[in-house]
C-alpha cells in the first residue's frame, strides 16, 4: 500500500497481560497488518514498538492513522490511543464483525478468561470473567510447561499423541504443579499429563456460564493450542468456531470502534 494514498487508517491495540495485539485497518475496514508482541514490563514501549512494526508492514506513515483504541489489561498505557474501550466490547466487535451472528464467546487469555454472549445484531446480552486466580488460563498452561520442562509449543503436540488424559484433581496452578510431579515419579506419561493439564482448563471454562447457541473461541491460547478447542467441542458435543486470527479479535475490534469514532454524525432528518 503506498504511503501517499488518502485513505484512512485506523489502529486497535489490545495489551494484554501476555501479549500486546495491534491491528492497522483501512476505511473499508479491510486489515492491513497485525502485529503480536510479549508485553513485556514496558507496555508503553511495547506498543510503540508494535505500531512502528505496523506501520512498515502495511506502508503508511503515522500521520495517516485518523484514530486509535486500546484495549487490554494495559489499555491506560497506550500514549497515542485517542480512546480506551473494555476487552468485553472489543472482543464482542471484533467477533461479530467476523462471524456476523449470535454466538457465545469464549476467550481464553493469559490471564483470565471470557464468556460473552451476543445476540443475532451483535449487542451483548451479557458476559462472565473468571474468578481473580489464573487456574484455567494461559498462566496455567505456561506452568504447566515450565514445570514439565517444555516449550509452550511443545503441548499441543504432544496432547494429540495421548491416548489417555491424566487427570489433575487440582485447578490451582501451584497445587497443579505438585500434583504433576506425583504423576511424573508413578509413571504417568508426559502426553496424557498435558492433555489433562489442558481438559482442566476446559472444565474451569465449562464452570463460568452456560454456552448457549454458537460457539466461538479466541484468545492466545486456542491460537497456540488447537487442541483445547477439539476436546472443548467434544466435552460440549458440537462444533466451535474458531475465527481467523483468533488471538487479535480484541485488537481488531478495538480498530473497528476506532473507525466507528470517525465517521461523520447521520445528517438530521428532523425539520
Amino acid at each position: 500500500m503506498s504511503s501517499s494514498r488518502a485513505e484512512a487508517i485506523f489502529c486497535g491495540v489490545d495489551i494484554g497481560a501476555s501479549a500486546t495485539k495491534l491491528v492497522l485497518i483501512g476505511d473499508q475496514g479491510q486489515v492491513l497488518a497485525r502485529v503480536v508482541r510479549h508485553s513485556g514490563v514496558d507496555y508503553a514501549a511495547t506498543a510503540e514498538t508494535c505500531l512502528g512494526e505496523a506501520l512498515e508492514q502495511a506502508g503508511v506513515e503515522r500521520q495517516h492513522i485518523a484514530g486509535t483504541v486500546s484495549t487490554g489489561y494495559g489499555r491506560q498505557n497506550v500514549a497515542f490511543a485517542d480512546a480506551h474501550r473494555t476487552e468485553i466490547t472489543c472482543h464482542a466487535t471484533g467477533c461479530f464483525s467476523l462471524i456476523g451472528r449470535a454466538m457465545t464467546i469464549i476467550d481464553i487469555g493469559g490471564q483470565d478468561n471470557k464468556i460473552i454472549h451476543l445476540d443475532e445484531q451483535g449487542r451483548r446480552r451479557s458476559f462472565k470473567m473468571n474468578r481473580k486466580c489464573a487456574a484455567g488460563t494461559g498462566a496455567f498452561i505456561e506452568e504447566i510447561a515450565l514445570r514439565l520442562g517444555l516449550d509452550v509449543s511443545q503441548l499441543d503436540p504432544l496432547a494429540e499423541q495421548a491416548e489417555r488424559s491424566v487427570k489433575l484433581g487440582s485447578f490451582c496452578t501451584v497445587f497443579a504443579k505438585t500434583e504433576i510431579l506425583a504423576h511424573l515419579r508413578q509413571g504417568e506419561p508426559v502426553e496424557g499429563i498435558i492433555r489433562g493439564a489442558f481438559e482442566s482448563v476446559i472444565t474451569r471454562v465449562l464452570e463460568m456460564d452456560t454456552l448457549e447457541g454458537e460457539i466461538v473461541a479466541t484468545g492466545g491460547v486456542v491460537a497456540h493450542n488447537p487442541m483445547i478447542v477439539r476436546l472443548l467441542a467434544e466435552r460440549v458435543g458440537r462444533e466451535v468456531t474458531i475465527p481467523p486470527h483468533p488471538q487479535l479479535t480484541g485488537a481488531l475490534g478495538a480498530a473497528l470502534l476506532a473507525a466507528r469514532r470517525s465517521a461523520p454524525a447521520a445528517p438530521s432528518t428532523e425539520t
